[in-house]
């Protein structure tokens, strides 16, 4: 199991940050290699993936969800093996700290040559900055989710 953390500081308040986030169904548009993402209930989401021109489907179940604090989750299905969590600390009014933590189990040798060659961890550090472009350009975001798990 390969362990990453990252993180981003963001120049949105907290409330804003933690709510895009749980607009599932929007991360194609700041997640490479993330084709589509459907919300099936208020705790189940289906993957689909392309990277490296493989194509992967898995389902990921929220285990933990706090509005503006944390949304952690785990895969349940599928053809991936992951988990993780991702945290938002409020740094002032208007910048947060988004943090990603995430167990990922490489499967097959492409994945473990480019799990270790750092892939994943580009892949991981590449997507903060694509949310923080994101919800920066926006201003807001396109949907909250304030529920808790």
């Amino acid at each position: 199991m390969s362990k990453i953390e990252e993180s981003v500081e963001v120049a949105v308040p907290v409330s804003v940050a933690y709510n895009q986030w749980t607009q599932f169904e929007e991360f194609p548009r700041f997640m490479d290699g993330v084709e589509r993402i459907e919300q099936r209930t208020s705790t189940l989401t289906h993957w689909v993936t392309k990277i490296g021109g493989v194509t992967r489907e898995f389902d990921a179940e929220i285990t933990e969800q706090i509005p503006d604090e944390r949304v952690a989750w785990t895969t349940v299905a599928g053809e991936a093996r992951q988990a993780g969590v991702v945290t938002f600390h409020r740094l002032d009014d208007q910048h947060t700290k988004v943090m990603l933590q995430l167990e990922h189990d490489p499967e097959g040798i492409a994945d473990t040559v480019g799990d270790k060659l750092g892939f994943v961890r580009r892949q991981a550090t590449g997507d903060l900055e694509r949310f923080k472009k994101f919800i920066e350009s926006r201003g807001t975001e396109t949907g909250a989710w304030r529920g808790q798990v």
